[in-house]
């Protein structure tokens, strides 16, 4: 990743992702929407798809999780 991006604070970064968003007509629903399946995603990878672990991490309850999974069609782990 860029060193410029990097010395950012996580503030700035998300305002470049979102003036990027704004810049493509996005949708806000499309927009947040997109922003929580990449989340999901990325919190069920980090617990290696431990879905009481990620729910927990989340703030949210392993059934919520697992239904907002299939609401937002994530992309499962793959096991290597």
């Amino acid at each position: 990743m860029d060193k410029k991006f990097e010395a950012l604070n996580l503030h700035q970064k998300l305002e470049m992702i979102i003036q990027e968003m704004v810049d493509r007509d996005l949708s806000l629903k499309d927009s947040i929407r997109e922003f929580e399946k990449i989340y999901v995603e990325t919190v069920s990878h980090k617990y290696k798809g431990n879905k009481t672990k990620a729910a927990k991490a989340l703030g949210i309850h392993r059934n919520t999780l697992h239904n907002r999974s299939k609401t937002l069609k994530t992309k499962k782990k793959r096991n290597n």
